[in-house]
């Protein structure tokens, strides 16, 4: 099941973007940025006491041009649309205002889970104040500081006590789940169509555990697999003809339930910035990875072209060199044949397990050819052993003698050294170090 989505909504200048930061900030455990990836500020994955799930802030919204009502409507809206709990942030000092009825009457007609922060509470004596707001009717009320941190233990607490429980699985544990992500008119849905229509072995069409997405069972060469088509957006018009951002929460929900994502790029118009910030999401995520360049029939090619646009994507992406490209078209379905090989393989990348006893070979073969770092000390860096603790990503842990002497560049030579060794084809690998008493 994806992760739960909590989202902040309010009217301007209650502070939702600080409280925001806040959900995001050192209290909640965060994926960290990886080199390379750029992030939006409009969402955050976030953790709290266990429970995983992700954050929108309605406060990223860009949308100057429109009347203030609009704006307030358009955002609530987005939070129906898009959250399982919304968190409506009110301004105490100010008190309760025509504006925040108006986006109270909109949530409750959503039958949404909804909790009030009434934000600015910096002091407990100005908790009175927060008791006018009950009269809103649609949820439970948390006096909260954004600049001072109060308050948010009772509030992440109540968000993620309303949130769905996990749902059983449908597919059996060999599924390859893949979800297709891209910006708008990259041909993802076209793709889509073209990896049903070749064999027409659909089982059934199920209703996704997230609300825009459709998962499609088929079957190709005894391989199960699930396609997670998040190319369509449920509802249309100038919501979300204003507000493309959103787009990025439902790839992320995809990405969360996969296990090999498709990485559609223009072959026609080439690489942009927001390619970059997509493919970042799926790395992040740990998910296997196939980068896809579509519509390769409409572009004037000559026997230099492919390797002139793989090396483009190398140098573009450089966070994710191990990704392999896939060429194609899914109008004519030039190439098309070459996808599901590709994707069977790197499902199998993910979920190699490697012998203790192999691992270590390879880890003492790797400080043999290039002796480990000598920190500003004077202190080596000793790896006694390694073991792999999980796969989907495979993720390994280095005993060693001071975690902080392992340099980043070090640890990248490992990572070659485990991916000459054992392949890992389009999947990231997390290595992780410890010192040898924990």
């Amino acid at each position: 099941m994806s992760k739960p989505v909590l989202a902040v909504v309010g009217r301007p200048n209650v502070g939702k973007s600080t409280i925001f930061n806040r959900l995001i900030g050192e209290r909640l455990s965060i994926v960290e940025d990886k080199p390379g990836v750029t992030r939006d500020r409009i969402y955050s994955s976030a953790e709290w006491l266990h429970h995983q799930f992700f954050i929108i802030d309605t406060g990223g919204i860009e949308m100057t041009d429109e009347p203030l009502l609009t704006q307030m409507r358009m955002q609530a809206e987005l939070a129906v649309d898009e959250a399982d709990v919304i968190c409506f942030v009110v301004d105490g000092r100010q008190g309760m205002t025509s504006a925040d009825e108006e986006v109270a009457r909109l949530l409750q007609r959503s039958n949404k889970d909804v909790i009030v922060a009434v934000n600015k509470m910096d002091d407990h004596s100005m908790h009175e104040k927060i008791y006018e707001f009950y009269s809103l009717g649609i949820g439970d009320v948390y006096p909260v500081s954004g600049s001072h941190g109060l308050g948010f233990g009772d509030l992440l607490d109540a968000a993620c006590s309303m949130f769905p429980l996990d749902a059983d699985d449908p597919y059996e544990e060999d599924t390859i789940r893949m979800s297709l992500i891209g910006r708008p008119n990259v041909g993802k849905s076209s793709l889509v169509n073209a990896i049903l229509g070749e064999e027409r072995v659909i089982v059934s069409s199920i209703p996704g555990t997230t609300r825009d997405a459709v998962d499609t069972p088929f079957t190709k060469e005894d391989q199960d697999y699930v396609v997670i088509d998040t190319a369509g957006m449920r509802k249309k018009g100038k919501v979300y003809e204003s507000t493309e951002k959103y787009s990025v929460l439902r790839a992320l929900k995809a990405i969360d339930r996969s296990d090999v994502v498709l990485m559609v790029l223009d072959g026609e118009e080439g690489i942009i910035e927001q390619d970059k910030k997509i493919a970042g999401y799926a790395h992040e995520a740990g998910r296997a990875v196939v980068i896809v360049v579509n519509k390769w029939d409409a572009v004037e090619k000559d026997d230099k072209t492919m390797n002139e646009f793989e090396e483009k994507i190398r140098g573009e992406f450089q966070y994710m060199d191990y990704a392999p490209i896939v060429f194609l078209s899914a109008k004519t379905k030039q190439k098309l044949h070459n996808l599901l090989p590709v994707v069977k393989e790197v499902s199998e990348s993910q979920n190699m397990r490697i012998k203790t006893n192999v691992l270590n070979d390879v880890i003492v073969d790797a400080v043999t050819s290039n002796p480990t770092p000598v920190g500003h000390s004077g202190r080596r860096l000793r790896i006694n052993y390694a073991t792999q603790v999980s796969v989907a990503p495979p993720t390994f842990v280095l005993f060693v003698n001071d975690p902080e002497l392992m340099h980043f560049s070090y640890r990248r030579y490992i990572e070659n050294n485990l991916r000459r060794a054992f392949g890992f084809v389009g999947t990231p690998i997390r290595i992780l170090e410890r010192k040898k008493s924990d």
